[in-house]
């Protein structure tokens, strides 16, 4: 959804932005690319083993430091990372939610159901616990529901039963639990739940919900008046979270626009990457100073 996520921030040549989640740098390369000649973009990201990558690509693709900059930071901390780039705040500021491709497609980092790898999931594998030691610890009651809050899983209850308090050692030994659990259950709703249990996890383990929460809540006074927002969300508890902000920032005036409903990528895009089925955007500006 990149043009659609143009479209919204309407980046031009000298302004200055934010991509809050760098990942595999797409979105910050066509973003570069819009605010040259005289433009600047820091690019946020929590993970050490892909920012310095990402960074490499756009390097050589021909964004030196005076266009570019690197910042390895939740966006939660965006308001530190303008301070550290001696910015007060952004013409825009954009923010594509959940997993990158490079995780998800990395077995080693333990995002993904379909191939075995370490039951990690860390954003950052250099802080907090593997989602091993999570599961190892929680009791089945706290788990069903995070299931529930962080991806509206409806077997809940009975799968938390199933892998709550268990040493699990990888991917493929949860996934097989699951599928234990669910034995009655169709192969196509028992990958949904599958799906899902991997993605409430994942949540819990980083707080993306809590980061989301914090950036936020700092989010307007990162902006320039005038300034454009988008978010891009995968699950239903980032979109409401998102929407709730900016109808809030919109009632007190602080924002003085922000997009009806959501924006979805189109037929073509879902069909080549199915991967922008789930996804929405919502975008909105910065109330005009005086």
């Amino acid at each position: 959804m990149v043009d659609e996520c143009l479209a919204a921030l309407r980046p031009g040549p000298g302004m200055v932005g934010v991509d809050a989640t760098l990942g595999f740098g797409g979105h910050a390369l066509r973003l570069l690319q819009a605010i040259a000649p005289g433009g600047r973009l820091i690019g946020l990201d929590v993970d050490p083993c892909e920012l310095p990558k990402t960074e490499a690509r756009l390097r050589a693709a021909g964004f030196g430091p005076d266009a570019f900059t690197a910042v390895r930071s939740n966006y939660a901390g965006i308001g530190k990372a303008l301070a550290g780039c001696s910015l007060a705040a952004a013409d825009f500021v954009f923010a594509d939610l959940g997993c990158s491709s490079m995780q998800l497609d990395d077995p080693a980092r333990g995002f993904s159901f379909k191939t075995d790898g370490p039951l990690d999931m860390r954003m950052n594998p250099n802080r907090g616990v593997p989602a091993r030691e999570f599961l190892r610890k929680i009791d089945p009651a706290t788990l069903a529901e995070i299931m529930r809050d962080h991806a509206d899983e409806p077997r809940a209850g009975i799968l938390a039963d199933a892998i709550a308090g268990r040493d699990l050692a990888g991917t493929a030994a949860l996934v097989a639990a699951l599928r234990e659990a669910m034995r009655p259950v169709p192969p196509d709703e028992a990958e949904q739940s599958v799906r899902r249990v991997f993605q409430a996890i994942r949540i819990a383990v980083n707080d993306e919900f809590g980061a989301l929460d914090a950036f936020l809540r700092v989010l307007p006074g990162c902006l320039n008046p005038g300034g454009r927002v988008a978010i891009l969300t995968f699950h239903s508890g980032e979109d409401r979270r998102v929407k709730k902000a900016f109808q809030d920032a919109c009632r007190r005036g602080i924002f003085s626009a922000a997009s009806d409903g959501v924006i979805t990528a189109g037929p073509e895009e879902r069909r080549a990457n199915p991967r922008s089925i789930p996804a929405k955007l919502r975008w909105a500006v910065k109330a005009a100073a005086g």
